[in-house]
């Protein structure tokens, strides 16, 4: 008897085998329960995951019409740098007219500066030779040679 208490019983293994099965099928909900957390988990994030995507598609968006204004409003300032080109062009070839006017306006004066010099010569030789015998029509009488 000694001998058999010493030994384990049958009721013992199967209290230690129900006991082993209890905590396999605490083990299996507990692993079931992770993967069902794992699984919202997953969800979880992949929902983060696409509201971010979302967010950023949203305000790349908002950044590109930003983008797009700002190209319009270069495309403003292009086309004014363009008229205000023109305008240069305009100015300048008004410019070129206004010199080739001056340039002529020039040579009519030079021309009319040298017929004007060869006229006041031309007097002043006069005037002299009235001058020149007037003087000599002077001394003439007053030392009455006629």
């Amino acid at each position: 008897m000694l001998f058999s208490n010493m030994l384990p019983n049958m009721s013992y293994f199967e209290s230690r085998f129900e006991i082993m099965q209890n905590n396999y099928k605490e083990v299996r909900r507990n692993q079931d329960h992770f993967q069902e957390q794992i699984r919202d988990l997953k969800t979880d994030m992949d929902r983060r995951f696409f509201e971010t995507r979302e967010d950023m598609k949203e305000r790349f968006a908002h950044v590109d019409k930003r983008f797009e204004q700002v190209d319009k409003r270069f495309e403003q300032v292009d086309k004014r740098f363009e008229q205000v080109d023109k305008r240069f062009e305009q100015v300048d070839k008004r410019l070129d007219q206004i010199i080739t006017s001056i340039e002529k306006i020039g040579a009519k004066m030079d021309y009319r500066d040298e017929r004007q010099r060869k006229f006041t010569l031309r007097m002043f030789s006069i005037s002299m030779s009235f001058t020149g015998l007037s003087v000599l029509g002077v001394l003439i009488k007053v030392l009455n040679i006629i």
